[in-house]
């Protein structure tokens, strides 16, 4: 079928028109549509039977414009191309991805499990949702997923396949380019108007040793290969409930840096921290801090547990170097994967507070003082990150970085 725009009135004969999803609705042949996307990209549209409510399907299309937008903003449908790619490879390498029953490119289509049980990961923790379980399904998937496209785990010809497959997803990598590493620190007419910041946006825009930093960090973004990375990991494309965590929406995924997934998802989780600091709820900061430590020590454990299990790839041939090298490569990997990780999560915390794209967990605080007073403990934070990501050693370091933010 030649591309068409999806909608209500035009949806259903095109889904009862595909064999494996008539297979999923057996014998219905009416479907109730509603239209549910709220992102800024995306159609995306609930489908259920309708003899049988429970029976239900998330189809997601990309339209030739930027919806929050309109068609004044064109942006090429191609896009779902690379989610529909990295959702179908991620799931052979991890369980944390939704059901795929069909996917087109040409018509830049996915059709999903909906996961009615489950709910935006962001949405739970602005209400102060304990989720026990997160930590170590996050870090499963991103050291499984990380480390399984990296040439740490395959040879070179299949590493350079996967970077062929995701090289042209160049338009969404360009908004990252612009809206995380350029646009928040100077002056520039997709910011936010937030007077109550003018302050702290002009000692941004004046601070040259935070923009090498960051400069620094634009050019691990655009230049390095390391993995297949989900490319906008935060806590808006997590759906989870207290047993399962999913990732979704993944059509930023591109070649890129390792620590830019882990960095964006640290950045939202401390968001979240800072909310809720700012609302005096110091029990939920407390499990927000464990959540990210037990996250990086389940990351990490996981990533080098694979490693030791890989005893060729394209970096490394048996009998290259005795076992010591080795592990005093991974330490020094590990260490560096850190630093990026917190700079990178340093550029997300500082654009969400000044650029085009907040988070609710702040930009959603109703009270101006409290919400000031959020907005300005993390941009200290953000700073602080980015000012000495190169200082980390450890996870006690970070947590140190955290903590300090809060004291001053």
């Amino acid at each position: 079928m030649s591309y068409t725009i999806l909608s209500a009135s035009n949806l259903e004969a095109y889904l009862l028109s595909l064999p494996d999803v008539q297979k999923f609705f057996g014998s219905s042949t009416r479907l109730d549509i509603e239209e549910i996307g709220d992102g800024n990209l995306n159609f995306v549209f609930l489908v259920r039977a309708a003899e049988t409510p429970s029976q239900a399907l998330i189809v997601k299309q990309a339209v030739p414009y930027l919806r929050c937008v309109g068609e004044s903003y064109p942006l090429s449908k191609e896009r779902m191309t690379y989610e529909i790619r990295s959702l179908e490879h991620f799931a052979t390498l991890t369980s944390h991805i939704p059901r795929i029953y069909y996917s087109d490119e040409a018509m830049s289509v996915i059709v999903m499990e909906y996961l009615g049980k489950h709910r935006i990961m962001r949405q739970g923790m602005i209400a102060g949702t304990l989720y026990p379980k997160v930590a170590a399904h996050l870090g499963d998937f991103l050291a499984h997923c990380l480390f399984k496209t990296s040439t740490l785990y395959l040879k070179s010809s299949e590493h350079r396949h996967l970077v062929a497959q995701f090289i042209g997803n160049g338009e969404l990598c360009k908004l990252t380019e612009d809206f995380v590493f350029t646009a928040p620190f100077m002056k520039h007419e997709t910011n936010a108007d937030l007077p109550e910041l003018a302050d702290l946006a002009e000692e941004m825009a004046q601070d040259l040793s935070l923009k090498a930093n960051i400069l620094a960090l634009k050019q691990l973004f655009m230049n390095r290969s390391d993995a297949l990375i989900h490319g906008d990991l935060h806590t808006g494309s997590v759906m989870l409930n207290q047993e399962e965590t999913y990732i979704i929406d993944s059509e930023f995924a591109f070649m890129g840096p390792m620590g830019f997934d882990i960095g964006t998802l640290l950045a939202n989780l401390l968001m979240s921290w800072v909310a809720h600091g700012a609302h005096q709820n110091y029990a939920y900061q407390a499990w927000i801090l464990t959540t990210i430590e037990d996250f990086w020590q389940h990351f990490s454990s996981t990533f080098r547990s694979l490693w030791n299990a890989v005893d060729h790839s394209a970096l490394f041939e048996k009998g290259f170097a005795a076992p010591q090298l080795l592990h005093v490569y991974q330490e020094t990997y590990m260490c560096q994967l850190l630093q990026e990780s917190i700079g990178f999560a340093g550029c997300e915390i500082l654009r969400r507070q000044f650029g085009i794209a907040g988070v609710e967990d702040i930009r959603g605080i109703d009270n101006a003082t409290v919400r000031e007073r959020a907005n300005r403990h993390a941009v200290a934070l953000g700073r602080s990150f980015v000012n000495h990501y190169l200082h980390v050693k450890s996870s006690a370091d970070m947590l140190a970085l955290i903590k300090e933010s809060h004291a001053r």
